[in-house]
């Protein structure tokens, strides 16, 4: 499995040497730590995902010495490894840029929210392909601007209140619990992606 997480490790490097630096300039710029994480995450693993959609590399991954629930973990536990890769050129871009170390509580945050995301998105790309998972998203977006634009103008200012007030909370017993919460997701999302993967005929 560690030769299927260096394969997708291996053919990301070139997205990985564009993203990441292009997530130190931002730092730079004073982004958002929390947005450019979260979306930055999404990004380098759903491109990930979907290098490996096409028929002949099912076909390859299939005829070498890998079960299906190998294939399957070498996913998730890439996605956690892309998800550190992000975090830790934020830690070392806020680090040197700011002369400040990233709260704990916006690494987590950004951690789970990408997390959360992938548990919902690689069963659905398994049982159809990332390709659809992209064009709902494209229309889920395109529905939000609507309603910022047209009925809640200050959804923004609001979610990002929200989750000030979230980061803001010094409870560990609540962390503790949405930790958990994620991991059990997680665990559970994996479970049906090799359910589902398994039963799949290429």
């Amino acid at each position: 499995m560690l030769h299927l997480i260096r394969k997708d490790i291996v053919l990301q490097k070139y997205t990985l040497l564009i993203l990441l630096p292009v997530l130190f300039i931002d730092l730079f710029l004073d982004g958002s730590r929390i947005y450019v994480g979260i979306l930055f995450s999404i990004a380098i693993i759903m491109q990930s995902f979907a290098t490996d959609e096409k028929s002949s590399v099912h076909f390859l991954l299939n005829s070498l010495p890998y079960t299906r629930k190998e294939i399957v973990s070498s996913k998730y536990v890439g996605a956690c490894v892309f998800i550190s890769l992000v975090l830790l050129t934020i830690f070392i871009g806020n680090l040197v840029i700011h002369k400040e170390f990233v709260p704990w509580e916006q690494l987590l945050f950004i951690a789970s929210i990408v997390a959360v995301f992938i548990s919902l998105a690689f069963p659905f790309s398994y049982l159809f392909k990332s390709q659809y998972l992209m064009i709902a998203s494209i229309v889920l977006f395109v529905l939000y601007f609507i309603i910022v634009a047209k009925f809640i103008p200050d959804l923004n200012d609001w979610i990002r209140g929200a989750v000030q007030t979230l980061l803001s909370l010094d409870d560990t017993l609540l962390y503790g619990g949405a930790i958990f919460s994620v991991i059990l997701l997680y665990f559970c999302s994996y479970m049906l992606s090799v359910r589902i993967y398994s039963r799949k005929v290429f």
